[in-house]
């Protein structure tokens, strides 16, 4: 196994692991909360290091990122484990899996650089499960990516500290973050964590100069009120800037969460005109088939920008980042430096 980063060796074979807000103390022969960042003999492995149990060509879109390389593909891997135990997850069958549970590829940074080349892709993603985790792997593989290119993309929690950011800085362009709820009690009853880390960790992101887009799952009777998610695009607003994508999806009922049904699109799209109102110039639904609201507009005249029908992506009034309509710039990440 790999050795792991961001940690301290302690007395009596334990280990202080640093790379997420959990700051786990981990004894001989166990694993964080993660369940993949393990010690043996007083030493941390970063169990998954090259590990895959998931790889697929996405169109950009999916992950979703609206404002990064729109209408390109992106080489995507994933592996096991999570720092979170969302009750709603939707692959809880490989976040919540054990090493002993799953049959896993193996992937060298190499040869996932080259495989992303290959298909065409403008980026690589490391998304299905919490690629906070997997750090060492992103980090050797995103280094190499950026030296042919590529841009690179985290579809995380957003539960890492700022010494694991800071080691990311000078490879990771997109930081796609889940932004539960502005609850805590939300974060510790239905995640297992808190909401203060993410906050910061999204903030201190933004500083590093990466693509921050934010995703909340609207879940009905839990995070679904105007006052709440005010509380979030104000916050967002304040922090990160009116430039920000936020995406509000839709829930459907998942895993442990099967009590309540599907968020009704009335209320998604009275979130969507509360963030505009606000001052938001980019927020989206999703999880809604074919809304109008997954289209991007000009922030000043309204005018259609960016056309979206699933993951099919269409540039309709754009020259240059402009709006053709009215001039007003429109911000986006077109290519990668």
């Amino acid at each position: 196994m790999h050795e792991a980063r961001l940690y301290q060796k302690l007395e009596d074979e334990k280990v202080h692991c640093s790379l997420c807000p959990h700051g786990c103390t981990i004894r001989e022969g166990r694993a964080g909360v993660c369940g993949v960042r393990i010690n043996r003999g007083g030493t941390l492995y970063a169990a998954t290091y090259g590990k895959v149990s998931a790889e697929a060509v996405d169109p950009i879109e999916k992950k979703p990122l609206f404002h990064f390389l729109p209408g390109t593909l992106c080489y995507s891997l994933g592996t096991i484990g999570c720092n979170f135990h969302c009750s709603h997850c939707q692959n809880w069958h490989i976040s919540q899996a054990t090493l002993e549970q799953q049959m896993l590829s193996e992937i060298s940074p190499e040869e996932g650089v080259e495989r992303a080349v290959r298909s065409g892709s403008q980026s690589i993603a490391w998304t299905y499960n919490e690629p906070t985790i997997w750090h060492e792997y992103p980090l050797a593989m995103g280094t190499l990516a950026r030296q042919r290119g590529l841009g690179t993309v985290y579809v995380t929690n957003g539960y890492i500290t700022e010494g694991g950011l800071r080691e990311l800085a000078g490879m990771l362009s997109a930081f796609r973050v889940d932004i539960k709820t502005f609850s805590d009690e939300f974060y510790k009853k239905v995640c297992g964590g808190k909401l203060e880390p993410v906050l910061n960790a999204t903030a201190i992101a933004h500083e590093l100069g990466m693509h921050i887009e934010t995703v909340t799952l609207v879940i009905p009777g839990l995070n679904d009120s105007i006052e709440e998610m005010d509380s979030l695009i104000r916050w967002v607003l304040d922090s990160l800037g009116p430039d920000t994508p936020m995406h509000f999806t839709r829930f459907h009922p998942d895993y442990k969460m099967q009590d309540r049904g599907p968020t009704s699109v009335a209320v998604l799209e009275k979130i969507y005109n509360h963030a505009k109102e606000l001052g938001l110039h980019y927020p989206y639904l999703g999880n809604v088939f074919n809304h109008p609201y997954e289209n991007t507009y000009c922030p000043s005249c309204g005018a259609l920008a960016i056309e979206r029908s699933g993951y099919s992506t269409v540039l309709r009034g754009l020259d240059d980042h402009k709006c053709t309509a009215c001039g007003e710039y429109i911000a986006y990440v077109s290519e990668i430096r």
